[in-house]
C-alpha cells in the first residue's frame, strides 16, 4: 500500500523530470538551430569518431530536442509514451554520471541518485501526476 507521502514524492519527482525535460529540450532545439542556421558557429576538431557535419548535427540536435520537449509536456499528462522516453533520459543520465565519477565523484554521485528517484517516480508513479 502506497502512501500519500510516497506520492506526493513521486508527483514532485514527476514534476521535476518533466521540467527537466522541457528545458533540456529547448536548449536541444536552440543548438541544433543555430547549426542548421549557421552552421560555421560551431568549431569541430579533425580526430572525432562521428564523421557529420555541423548542419547534420543540428537536424539530430532539434529531432532529438523536439522527442524531449513533447515527452516533457507528455509527462504532465501521465502518457505511457513520455514515461518511457523520461526513463530512457535518466538511465543515459546515470550511465554518464557513473562514467564521470573518476572526475567528479559528489557531483557524479549526486547525479546518479537524481536519475534513479526520477526512474522510481516515473516507473511507480507516473500516472500519479494527473491525480
Amino acid at each position: 500500500m502506497q502512501t500519500d507521502t510516497q506520492i506526493g514524492w513521486a508527483v514532485g519527482w514527476t514534476a521535476f523530470a518533466a521540467m527537466t525535460m522541457i528545458m533540456m529540450g529547448c536548449w536541444w532545439l536552440t543548438r541544433g538551430l543555430v547549426a542548421v542556421v549557421n552552421p560555421d558557429f560551431y568549431v569541430a576538431t579533425v580526430d572525432w569518431v562521428f564523421k557529420f557535419d555541423a548542419k547534420t548535427w543540428g537536424w539530430i540536435h532539434l529531432l532529438i530536442g523536439l522527442v524531449v520537449l513533447a515527452a516533457g509536456y507528455g509527462l504532465f499528462s501521465g502518457a505511457v509514451w513520455a514515461r518511457t522516453i523520461g526513463v530512457i533520459m535518466a538511465l543515459l543520465a546515470g550511465l554518464l554520471a557513473f562514467a564521470w565519477l573518476p572526475w567528479q565523484p559528489v557531483w557524479g554521485a549526486i547525479k546518479i541518485g537524481i536519475s534513479l528517484f526520477v526512474m522510481w517516480a516515473l516507473t511507480v508513479h507516473g500516472r500519479d501526476i494527473t491525480a
